[in-house]
């Protein structure tokens, strides 16, 4: 059996492939042609034991004539929302899937679940998932979903990043979410395989865990039918039905599929990587793009049982807890895009692609160094969707109405299912949701870029790329820049004008007193044969601007009023005293 190291040295003498003519991504490193789906023992055990195709025989339960919800997508999210418009007293609650449950990405996920990110919208998220799965479900229907508290802990190998985790830390304590940091010592207690040489601290956070996609979304289904709703397989959508009303507005009138057509007035668009073939059917613009995500699962490690799951984030990997052995998963600057989505793509994988995996490898060995002599049992590699600011798309779309996204989870639908699925079925009975969703609803995105083939496409390898980067206040794309730009950018680029980045719109910032900054176009990071920007005055700028303190700008801002401003703050400081003073002596008086 191949080990890690075998693994990396492998891919360090594969040969390259030779740049692009043209700026972009490539399809695939290391081999020749498009990479080929790979079916794996799980959709052989499901087809075989049954005999004849369940595709050929039809739908799995007869179609109903009407429903007031259909949700087309039988992942995490299509699961998660079915269970909690039943919940709600939706009756006619309708499910359709075009394979079996799980059978698009979520089935092969790694089912992590962090409580804690950089967002208090988020960590109340994750905090509802984690009751629907590890408590909620199984007092409904006396079924384990297959939760798992092994905890979390999160990896600081410099100053920076252990300041963002105590800040995490801080958010946790606000939200009732237990957390810890520890010393390099007190992780070396907790976690004795771990390298803790190079560490500047950790974050514990002991209730995260894992999640079984089969078991939950299983759960889920069955608690969602004993409330009324139902759950058809094999059944593919083939088109969205639209109807114009009176006043001229776009709605939703039937979903239409290979075995009949169900009237309704409100659809759901859970259906992941497929969520924007599904939006064309009715007119809907998705902004996401499909890439290939990868992990690879290790054999037996002596020591391992019942250690937390790790995040090393400067390292971009992370190490799953699987019984006795390791998941071993990240994200790379290099990512393969899937440029042609098959709609007839289930239960089925990629072959890995080492040279672009070999990255995760050499962070896995150096914060567990015994997996340089651990054999690798399995690979995985399978289609994942990523949304340009790493956000998902939720919400009614604004051109159809009745039409609901609940898509481009960025690999994270199982963790952000629950609370995301519980809030579309808010936002479908009761209008907007009452937490603010902003950040996900999909009318952040003017209609210009919805559809913009290389903003979509830039921005969404960024935020794959830079999925744990630190995340700063005063942080700015440089993916799908100079999109659009008024009359004067040119005059005020000329006069030291910073610009930052605004619904696609190059908006003034700040004055730099050094002369122009402009914005160069997208390097890719150095991927895909690109060349990385060298002294390039804009990404330098941008560089200086994350502290988590007042970035240097604002020095430049105060400059020209110096201290006359100053004085006159505390002047108007004093004079506010002074006043308050006089109210107490003649209110004593």
């Amino acid at each position: 059996m191949a080990s890690l190291i075998r693994a990396l040295r492998v891919a360090t003498t594969c040969p390259r492939s030779s740049p692009a003519q043209a700026p972009g991504p490539r399809s695939m490193a290391c081999t020749v042609g498009p990479t080929t789906e790979k079916k794996v023992p799980h959709q052989r055990i499901l087809k075989e034991t049954q005999g004849p195709s369940v595709v050929a025989q039809g739908p799995s339960r007869p179609l109903p004539s009407t429903a007031n919800v259909v949700v087309i997508g039988g992942g995490s999210v299509g699961c998660q929302t079915l269970y909690h418009l039943a919940k709600l007293g939706v009756g006619g609650a309708v499910l359709l899937e075009r394979d079996r449950l799980t059978s698009g990405t979520t089935w092969h996920t790694a089912g992590l679940l962090w409580q804690l990110r950089p967002s208090d919208v988020e960590v109340e998220l994750l905090a509802h998932t984690r009751r629907v799965v590890s408590r909620d479900l199984e007092e409904e229907t006396g079924l384990h979903t297959g939760w798992i508290q092994n905890g979390g802990l999160f990896i600081a190998s410099n100053r920076q990043r252990l300041d963002e985790y105590k800040r995490l830390m801080s958010l946790g304590k606000a939200y009732g979410v237990e957390s810890h940091v520890l010393s390099p010592a007190e992780t070396k207690v907790l976690y004795p395989l771990m390298n803790v040489d190079d560490l500047y601290g950790t974050l514990y956070v002991p209730h995260d865990g894992t999640m079984d996609p089969a078991g939950t979304c299983t759960t889920l289904t069955r608690a969602a039918a004993a409330r009324g709703a139902q759950v058809i397989e094999n059944c593919p959508v083939t088109g969205i039905r639209v109807r114009t009303d009176d006043f001229g507005v776009r709605r939703v009138a039937a979903v239409e599929t290979e075995h009949g057509s169900i009237q309704t007035p409100c659809v759901v668009n859970c259906a992941g990587v497929w969520a924007s073939a599904v939006g064309r059917m009715a007119g809907v613009k998705v902004p996401l793009v499909a890439m290939h995500h990868a992990y690879v699962v290790t054999e037996r490690i002596e020591g391992i049982q019942n250690m937390p799951n790790v995040r090393d984030h400067d390292a971009s990997v992370y190490l799953r807890l699987q019984g006795d052995a390791l998941s071993v998963g990240g994200y790379e600057a290099n990512p393969i895009f899937w440029e042609d989505v098959s709609d007839k793509f289930a239960f089925g994988l990629f072959d890995l692609d080492w040279d672009v995996f070999t990255q995760h490898i050499e962070g896995a060995i150096n914060r567990v160094p015994v997996l340089e002599k651990t054999g690798i049992k399995s690979t995985v590699c399978g289609p994942e969707s990523f949304t340009p600011d790493h956000k998902p798309l939720m919400g009614e779309a604004p051109e159809l109405r009745g039409f609901f996204l609940g898509c481009g989870f960025n690999s994270a639908g199982m963790m952000l299912g629950g609370g995301c699925g519980q809030e579309l079925a808010h936002w479908i009975v009761h209008g907007r949701p009452e937490k603010d969703m902003y950040s996900y609803d999909i009318r952040r995105f003017h209609h210009s870029l919805t559809d913009h083939r290389r903003w979509i496409r830039e921005r969404s390898h960024e935020s794959y790329a830079k999925n744990y980067s630190v995340v700063f206040p005063h942080d700015e794309p440089l993916a799908g820049r100079n999109m659009r730009r008024d009359p004067l950018h040119e005059e005020l680029l000329g006069r030291g004008c910073v610009f930052q980045e605004r619904h696609g719109w190059e908006r003034p910032g700040w004055f730099n007193l050094q002369g122009a900054a402009p914005v160069l176009d997208y390097d890719y990071y150095g991927a895909y044969g690109n060349q990385v920007h060298k002294d390039c005055a804009y990404n330098k700028l941008l560089g200086d601007e994350y502290p988590f303190d007042f970035p240097p700008h604002h020095d430049v801002l105060l400059k020209p009023v110096g201290l006359l401003a100053l004085e006159d703050v505390r002047a108007r400081r004093r004079c506010q005293l002074g006043c308050v003073a006089s109210r107490s002596l003649r209110k004593g008086a």
